[in-house]
């Protein structure tokens, strides 16, 4: 099937948002985590770390996030925030494909550390003034990894654009966080990042599809 007119490309994706961008999709992806919370930061944290799970089957990345967020008693945010040496035992179990125990106490760590200064995770990626979203990703990248103890094997799971990397599960995050509309599935509580500067990553994947609609795409894929 290929779309040479813009408008027709452009109604086949707009039939596209109306069929997946409805509430009942939400159940079976990724994003039903944070929608079981309603506390902005529980939402943030439920969200990110949903997003940073969401390679491989969907299933399995829906029930590891529930996992910890069980972990977590259900609380993100406090227990990032307040959490104790003890409770951070429950956790050294927990893997989910190549994440692992030393990269979750990275992760709560930071967070930790964030929480204390700003009340969002928002302001992670809008320190820079520079409204380009690869800009706001490659400082994001160096902050999250400002800690003096932030271990070399973590960085593989949030990879900077100017190594390659496609930055999808960050992307799909930040369109979580950013997008509002009467649908509901995003959720639109970032403000300081318009919805016009979000991108949708060019991998592999998606130029594949790209080239079934479209005669020749002018694109150059990226790692994921």
């Amino acid at each position: 099937m290929k779309i040479d007119s813009k408008s027709s490309l452009k109604d086949f994706f707009d039939s596209k948002v109306q069929q997946y961008n409805q509430p009942s999709f939400i159940k079976e992806d990724p994003i039903c985590v944070p929608h079981t919370f309603t506390k902005k930061q529980d939402i943030e944290i439920a969200g990110f770390f949903a997003a940073i799970f969401a390679w491989g089957n969907r299933t399995t990345i829906i029930q590891k996030s529930f996992e910890l967020m069980k972990l977590m008693d259900n609380n993100p945010h406090e227990f990032c925030l307040h959490h104790q040496d003890q409770d951070l035992k429950r956790l050294v179990h927990f893997k989910h494909r190549t994440f692992n125990a030393t990269d979750l106490l990275y992760f709560i760590s930071f967070l930790q550390q964030h929480y204390k200064k700003y009340d969002s995770l928002e302001a992670a990626f809008t320190i820079p003034k520079e409204k380009e979203m690869e800009i706001r990703l490659m400082r994001f990248h160096e902050y999250f990894f400002s800690l003096e103890d932030a271990p070399a094997r973590t960085r593989k799971h949030i990879a900077p654009p100017y190594k390659g990397s496609s930055c999808k599960r960050l992307n799909m995050f930040l369109r979580w966080m950013v997008r509002k509309d009467k649908a509901g599935v995003d959720f639109g509580i970032w403000q300081k990042i318009n919805a016009s500067e979000l991108i949708c990553p060019i991998d592999l994947h998606v130029a594949r599809v790209a080239k079934r609609f479209v005669s020749s795409p002018k694109v150059r894929p990226l790692k994921s």
